[in-house]
């Protein structure tokens, strides 16, 4: 009985010594964008939560993103920041942006929340990000989901 958990012993300190060994495997992947919050101004105008997901394993600074909105089937604009921000491995992080939508956007958005009805977007285009100790990187990113109203907060689609 003493041989055989001497034994076992063994085997599990070699096994745990060994996992030891392979480290943390550093992966990048594809980051993803969507939209977390759309609030409409008093002016017309949009504010915009966008959302930057790192499926990486490692940090990534998002250095530049050009983003086409699209509101159901009407052009909204573009999307265009220089965040800067890290974002560590397999997170996310939320940042502002403003927007002037076209005329046809702001009508269906304004349909969206009069009728309190789901809204369909896309959101396409290009994210350069650096992940860390490397060099930086572009990806081509598209997503499409959907904004619901926000109850008790008018203006807003989440």
């Amino acid at each position: 009985m003493l041989r055989r958990f001497r034994s076992a012993l063994i085997v599990l300190s070699v096994l745990a010594l060994a996992a030891c060994g392979e480290g943390v495997v550093k992966r990048v992947s594809e980051p993803a964008t969507s939209l977390q919050q759309l609030t409409v101004n008093a002016d017309g105008s949009w504010k915009v939560a966008l959302r930057l997901q790192n499926f990486s394993s490692m940090p990534m600074r998002f250095d530049d993103l050009a983003l086409t909105l699209t509101i159901g089937d009407a052009a909204a604009g573009t999307l265009a920041a220089k965040p800067g921000v890290s974002i560590s491995g397999v997170s996310a992080d939320v940042i502002e942006l403003q927007l002037q939508p076209s005329a046809e956007a702001r009508l269906v958005v304004a349909g969206a929340l009069a009728d309190n009805h789901t809204l369909a977007y896309t959101l396409e285009g290009s994210v350069s990000a650096t992940p860390e100790d490397k060099k930086q990187r572009t990806f081509q990113v598209k997503n499409r989901s959907n904004l619901n109203h926000a109850p008790g907060l008018p203006g807003v689609l989440r």
